[in-house]
């Protein structure tokens, strides 16, 4: 199987652990429940990436990428999750994933590629998982639901060296439609601080969640 990402873009992504890359009109957008999240203006779109720097206190790196790999379990613990599965559309293996949106908008949904690595860097263990959209991907548009064309995001975690994780997250989604610009970045401002609760108490219900299988 030939590799979907490049060594390099593993490397950049837990670099970022160490020394945040916040130069170039990165600013901090607001800082919560121990998380900074730091946001890059994207003129083409009117819309912004986004950077996250934080921790996740009571579970380990190794079980937040498990959690964070396991699309049945997110279907048990995301409510906005739809759809979500794992196929073969005509030879590319890729992810499909619909997300509820509230009335009247329609909901979104991704067609993306994803790759996790578990690495030793010099004796530290690092959890690094990259995600992008697949446009080439042969999955047909649902009538309805409008496909995001435009998503990549990046996760790299390492022990906090007691018994949580240090996280740093990297990601931009354009959900495009008629949302304006406002309401997709208040969103995220709430929305990426909630998804960081909810990943940290799947986490702990994942043992319980495995057991009953």
């Amino acid at each position: 199987m030939s590799l979907q990402f490049r060594d390099e873009e593993f490397q950049r992504a837990w670099k970022e652990l160490d020394e945040p890359q916040l130069d170039g009109g990165w600013e901090l957008f607001t800082e919560t429940m121990g998380v900074q999240i730091h946001r890059l203006y994207d003129k083409e779109t009117g819309l912004y990436e986004y950077k996250v720097f934080g921790a996740l206190g009571g579970c380990t790196p190794e079980l937040c990428a498990d959690v964070y790999m396991d699309l049945m379990y997110r279907k048990h613990w995301d409510g906005y999750v739809k759809e979500l599965y794992e196929k073969d559309f005509g030879g590319q293996t890729a992810i499909y994933w619909e997300v509820k949106y509230p009335f009247p908008l329609s909901n979104r949904d991704y067609v993306y590629i994803r790759e996790r690595r578990d690495l030793d860097i010099d004796g530290r263990k690092i959890w690094v998982i990259l995600a992008r959209s697949s446009a080439e991907t042969a999955c047909a548009e649902k009538k309805g639901v409008l496909r995001v064309k435009d998503y990549k995001q990046s996760v790299a975690m390492e022990s906090d060296g007691a018994s949580g994780t240090k996280v740093f997250l990297n990601y931009f989604d354009n959900p495009g439609g008629m949302i304006p610009t406002w309401l997709v970045n208040w969103a995220a401002k709430s929305g990426v601080p909630g998804f960081i609760k909810d990943l940290q108490m799947a986490c702990s219900n994942y043992k319980t969640y495995c057991e009953g299988k």
